[in-house]
């Protein structure tokens, strides 16, 4: 039990840091035009630098040809992530008006169950509305990825600069180096589990012959990045394609269940294994950061949220005073006061 002494410490750090959390997240918002892309731009030199050292200390290779190869690296893997966004919107969109039909048809029998059940809609009005309403439903999801792309030129400028500070000979230790180390390791890892997830679901739905089983696939593979949330949404995203497709129940069984097996594997089995405790973060602490970064940041935030939650843990177990907060983080209930 704490004494007055230990209580009133404990109770100044807590309002000092609730108060600089709430200052901090007003100017989170304020800035994030500039934020997303400096903080995106930073994870992406994390991964990328140990190929700009490569070539500087293996290959001796001049700095500002190291820096412009990797930099091109960079654009490289910025513009296939464009064609992907891009070819799952343009196909979403193009496929909607090809279903209307089917919609329509199973709107009607969802209508007339209600009706007979004694609720009165408007249903030509309903349907109306919503098919006017799909494309821009599809849109407003990519809207803040592509809002995020059209900032590519930014970040780009502030890869370079990051890159081109680098010193490749000099010896990282200490929280740099931690840090470092667990954004390249988690990117890693999720990038190849997250392509292995894409692909598999995208097999699975094009054995039935299902539309838009690339799309889908290539949701699965963006959607991995935000935990938990992100395989609910991509398990149930393909439904309702399904739904108006095919006439058997058993199909439509098998959308949902295969795929959503396959999230449950990897997510649950496979990815813990794979990453180990390198973020040492409890599910609660990234249930509770998705929410805080996307209600900062939008669903920009919530791809963010996990390693600059795991970033924030890191600097936090180096000072006395906040160790106990990081260990929260983790789930840590031993040292708590």
């Amino acid at each position: 039990m704490l004494d007055k002494r230990d209580e009133g410490m404990w109770l100044t750090t807590g309002s000092l840091m609730i108060i600089a959390v709430v200052a901090l997240a007003v100017a989170l918002i304020y800035t994030q035009s500039v934020m997303i892309p400096f903080v995106v731009s930073v994870f992406i030199v994390s991964f990328v630098s140990p190929i700009l050292d490569y070539q500087v200390i293996k290959l001796r290779l001049p700095r500002t040809i190291a820096v412009t190869v990797t930099l091109f690296i960079v654009v490289i893997m910025i513009m296939v992530l464009c064609l992907l966004i891009a070819q799952a919107t343009q196909t979403i969109v193009s496929t909607v008006g090809s279903y209307s039909e089917s919609f329509a048809k199973l709107a009607d029998d969802a209508f007339l169950k209600l009706q007979a059940w004694g609720i009165d809609i408007k249903q030509e009005k309903t349907i109306v509305d919503f098919k006017n309403k799909i494309p821009a439903l599809v849109t407003n999801a990519v809207v803040p990825l592509v809002n995020l792309l059209s900032s590519v030129f930014l970040i780009l400028i502030f890869v370079a600069f990051l890159l081109a500070g680098r010193d490749p000979y000099a010896v990282r230790s200490g929280v740099r180096a931690d840090i470092d180390q667990n954004i390249r390791r988690y990117i890693a890892a999720k990038v190849a589990i997250s392509t292995v997830t894409g692909i598999l679901v995208w097999v699975t739905l094009a054995l039935i012959k299902m539309k838009l089983a690339g799309v889908f696939g290539i949701l699965a593979f963006l959607l991995n990045f935000i935990p938990s949330i992100g395989s609910i949404i991509a398990t149930l995203l393909p439904i309702p394609i399904a739904v108006a497709q095919f006439q058997s129940p058993w199909p439509i069984v098998y959308v949902i269940a295969v795929p959503g097996t396959i999230q449950t594997v990897i997510g649950n089995v496979i990815e813990p294994k794979v990453m180990g405790d390198e973020l040492d973060l409890h599910p609660i602490t990234v249930l509770l950061a998705l929410s805080f970064w996307g209600l900062l940041w939008g669903i920009i935030g919530m791809f963010l949220a996990t390693p600059i939650t795991a970033v924030i843990r890191i600097v936090l177990m180096q000072f006395d005073t906040l160790k106990p907060v990081g260990k929260l983080l983790a789930g840590d209930f031993s040292h708590s006061p």
